[in-house]
């Protein structure tokens, strides 16, 4: 059966477009992979050559899906080329191994991972005899994939600060003089060169005829300048997306490249994708009504065919541990398999694994380590266990793997004179004679891992005793999640984890103002409406059921939810959303 045959009117209408430039503007659910493939398919069948046709994706699952349709369609008509398929990075990598010369490489250049970065600018730190303790290298690090994700000037990123600068300099001299590029100069130096070299551009405009760019809406500054660079003789270019989908912008992603589409290309068509296959009726009318607070978006009122379904289930809770084992209560004897419980943190795990692993329901975590196993939470506990037990031989290990010798055995000799301190205290004591979030700043993740230790600070004011703490813990990792297939266990992500994946039931938690929309998004506008656009996709990922809750104060968001598509489960919606009038 033909791909085109399956496709509703707008579906079709977008695969057979006609107009060169084309905007396909898809909805949650709305089979935008489906629409791309076929209109990749359509170009083929329009006698567009193969080998002329560039399709970039953001994931390996959508391009595997893209060349073995188009391979299907190529071998039936015995066509031996073949198009483009691939992500941003790995089309670039191709790219430069032709141009690798003008760049100062060989084709035989490395390409270097964070690691390698890191460790390229430690050496930098003692060449320029740079104390180490100055600036954290993750934080240099993560500054320098701006300025390439984003074409900046290091003199602004650095605020004019010449030693940091010349660390800079330093590190692209380096990666020169060892034949290789870090990941972000893939696009970067490939855009820069094709902006600055008309006659290198050239080969690659009169070669490439057609471009269709998938998640158009997370594309950043540097993959923007090459697409639109690639795409400048033909202006065969067609992208898809959704910028109600937009949450990367900490990878520098940039959704106003999907809204300011029509500005680069005048005659662009703009065709949107409003029909959902996803979710029930409830779920698709409450998200659109909480995303279309937002102000800057391009609207759309995304439908569906499907069941009306039940309402969504918004439940109040008194604390953390008091919404895990009511949410536990709910799911216990169900299908595991078909449960998703979604966080706007990886912290927020904690209470969750908790109940589950005492309830004996296995569970898998998505995207993350579980939260006992994470580094600085066991770095943590093993003081713990040495405060509690001295003769700890695994726990005395691993603080000075940890804080090195000299300062673990300072903190080892310490111990003995807070051991009868309450838990919370026990722990602030060590976070602050282990310079544990100074050298957590030199990390990569550092918020991530900072907000672990919070919710272990937290965890923390439960116990009376150390003896109580260090047990519950042991008990814990001991028992663990119940082992049982990925099919029949219950799912744990964040909800960035989750972008793109769909889930039969749905429990989001921790929805409460200050996390989601966590508390860094309070003083930006667009850092706030980039939380309402993750509270969207994470309700349109539930395709049946969706149940909400928190504790402490509601999330305006959930103020958003239309009452007529919800229930509400120890909760006053008048009174509880007094703070926001």
């Amino acid at each position: 059966m033909s791909i085109f045959s399956e496709l509703n009117p707008k579906q079709l209408e977008a695969a057979r477009s006609s107009s060169s430039s084309l905007l396909i503007t898809a909805g949650a659910g709305s089979g935008k992979t489906k629409t791309l493939t076929a209109r990749l398919l359509w170009f083929l069948e329009q006698g567009v050559r193969a080998d002329s046709i560039i399709a970039i994706t953001f994931t390996n699952k959508a391009a595997a899906e893209l060349k073995e349709r188009s391979n299907l369609v190529l071998e039936r008509n015995g066509i031996t080329q073949r198009p483009y398929i691939g992500t941003f990075h790995s089309l670039s990598a191709k790219f430069l191994r032709s141009e690798a010369s003008k760049l100062g490489r060989t084709p035989s250049f490395s390409i270097y991972d964070d690691s390698d970065s890191e460790k390229t600018i430690k050496n930098i730190f003692k060449t320029l005899d740079i104390d180490k303790n100055r600036y954290p290298v993750s934080s240099i690090k993560n500054r320098i994939s701006r300025i390439k994700n984003e074409l900046l000037d290091p003199e602004e990123i650095f605020n004019g600060n010449k030693e940091l600068v010349s660390i800079y300099e330093n590190y692209e001299s380096s990666l020169a003089s060892q034949n290789a590029f870090d990941f972000d100069d893939l696009i970067a130096k490939l855009a820069l060169l094709f902006k600055n070299d008309s006659e290198t551009l050239s080969k690659y405009t009169d070669r490439f005829t057609h471009f269709l760019i998938d998640e158009y809406q997370d594309v950043n500054t540097s993959q923007y300048l090459l697409t639109k660079l690639l795409a400048s003789k033909t202006k065969n270019i067609t992208v898809v997306g959704d910028d109600h989908q937009s949450i990367y912008s900490f990878r520098s992603a940039d959704f106003r490249n999907f809204l300011n589409f029509e500005k680069d290309y005048p005659e662009a068509k703009i065709i949107t994708l409003d029909q959902n296959y996803r979710s029930t009726k409830t779920i698709v009318g409450a998200a659109s009504a909480v995303v279309s607070n937002n102000k800057f978006q391009r609207p759309k009122t995304l439908w569906t065919e499907n069941e009306t379904g039940s309402p969504i289930r918004i439940s109040r809770y008194y604390s953390a541990e008091s919404e895990a084992d009511n949410l536990v209560n709910k799911i216990y004897g169900k299908d595991y398999g078909n449960i998703t419980i979604l966080y706007r943190t990886n912290a927020q795990s904690r209470p969750i694994e908790s109940s589950l692993i005492l309830n004996r329901i296995p569970y898998q975590i998505f995207g993350g380590l579980k939260f006992y196993d994470r580094r600085e939470i066991k770095d943590i506990v093993s003081v713990l266990r040495v405060t509690n037990n001295p003769l700890d031989e695994a726990g005395i290990d691993r603080i000075f793997k940890s804080f090195g010798k000299i300062k673990g055995r300072k903190l080892i000799e310490r111990l003995p004179e807070i051991r009868l301190n309450k838990p919370k205290d026990v722990i602030s004591f060590i976070i602050s004679e282990s310079d544990l979030i100074l050298s957590l700043q030199k990390e990569k993740n550092f918020e991530e891992r900072f907000e672990n230790v919070k919710e272990l600070v937290s965890f923390s004011e439960n116990f009376e005793t150390l003896d109580e703490m260090i047990e519950r813990i042991s008990l814990l990792e001991t028992a663990d999640s119940p082992k049982g297939s990925e099919e029949n266990s219950v799912r744990l992500m964040t909800v960035h984890t989750a972008k793109g994946l769909e889930f039969e039931e749905v429990y989001l938690v921790g929805v409460s103002e200050g996390t989601l929309p966590h508390e860094r998004s309070m003083m930006s506008l667009d850092d706030l409406e980039e939380e309402r656009r993750l509270m969207y996709v994470a309700m349109t990922r539930a395709k049946r059921k969706l149940n909400i809750s928190f504790f402490g104060s509601p999330s305006r968001f959930i103020s958003e939810i239309p009452s007529e598509f919800a229930q509400y489960d120890n909760f006053d919606f008048d009174s509880d959303f007094i703070y926001l009038s």
